[in-house]
């Protein structure tokens, strides 16, 4: 199964933290968070990826294009032919990784539309390029092909934006929680499943067309939108709080999100 990966927006609330790379670049722990999102799908089987360029995508490019050298110990001739000839193997040589262009200024559900002929098989899956997560993709994957339905979108619960204390009557803090967990309802996390064949029958090639909006709300009125709660770990990357947050998980060993070896 193949994976969709939506990487091509401006990243206009982090913009102070990526003028001049796009925000799925990066980096947490000297990695950009896409690779961490994508290291999580192969951790469960899925290694066949497209990703959708758009704001600055030439970087994400090259940094595909150029992956071996770059991870790789390796000797070349500086003033001969530009053989290289690398001496270290590395974790992600059995990826396949599609780079599709799908305009600077398309928003998500034209990106989608854009890459349909790439996407092989009954079912892909897709999410976004600037959020991590433990989920269960296998799990996922399993509920949305039991279910029948075109699409399912995984739900998790909405983390505060600021810490939550809880004080005694003599005003001393009892608990003090930096990031707490909404006591009830639910967002979208991203981390979706479709069929392939019936998906695009809520979608066209607008480019302002947003999935978001549109065909997700058709979805849900066509009783054909599934939901996989989710209750474990995740965090999208909005802001350069968020991402000085990742990286101090990731830098203390502490990143719930590394579900890999």
């Amino acid at each position: 199964m193949q994976v969709a990966i939506l990487c091509g927006g401006l990243g206009s609330r982090i913009r102070e933290s990526g003028e001049l790379i796009p925000k799925p670049m990066l980096p947490i722990g000297g990695k950009p968070i896409l690779w961490h999102i994508m290291k999580g799908y192969a951790s469960c089987g899925l290694k066949d990826f497209v990703l959708c360029l758009g704001y600055k995508g030439m970087v994400i490019r090259d940094f595909f294009v150029n992956f071996r050298t770059n991870v790789s110990d390796c000797t070349l001739s500086l003033g001969g032919p530009r053989e290289i000839v690398f001496h270290t193997e590395f974790d992600e040589s059995d990826w396949r990784v599609t780079l599709a262009d799908t305009g600077e200024s398309t928003m998500t559900g034209g990106r989608l539309w854009r890459i349909r002929h790439y996407l092989e098989g009954d079912h892909f899956c897709l999410t976004y390029g600037d959020g991590v997560a433990d989920i269960n993709i296998q799990s996922l994957i399993e509920q949305h092909k039991k279910s029948g339905l075109v699409a399912t979108v995984t739900a998790v619960r909405a983390v505060g934006r600021f810490g939550e204390i809880d004080v005694d009557p003599s005003g001393r803090v009892r608990v003090f929680n930096e990031k707490p967990p909404a006591t009830s309802g639910r967002i979208s996390g991203g981390f979706f499943v479709f069929d392939n064949r019936r998906i695009w029958d809520f979608l066209d090639d607008r480019a302002d067309l947003t999935f978001e909006r549109e065909p997700l709300e058709n979805l849900a009125r066509a009783g054909q939108l599934g939901v996989y709660d989710h209750d474990g770990y995740w965090q999208c990357m909005d802001t350069p709080r968020e991402h000085a947050l990742l990286n101090d998980l990731w830098n203390r060993g502490q990143a719930p999100w590394k579900v890999w070896r």
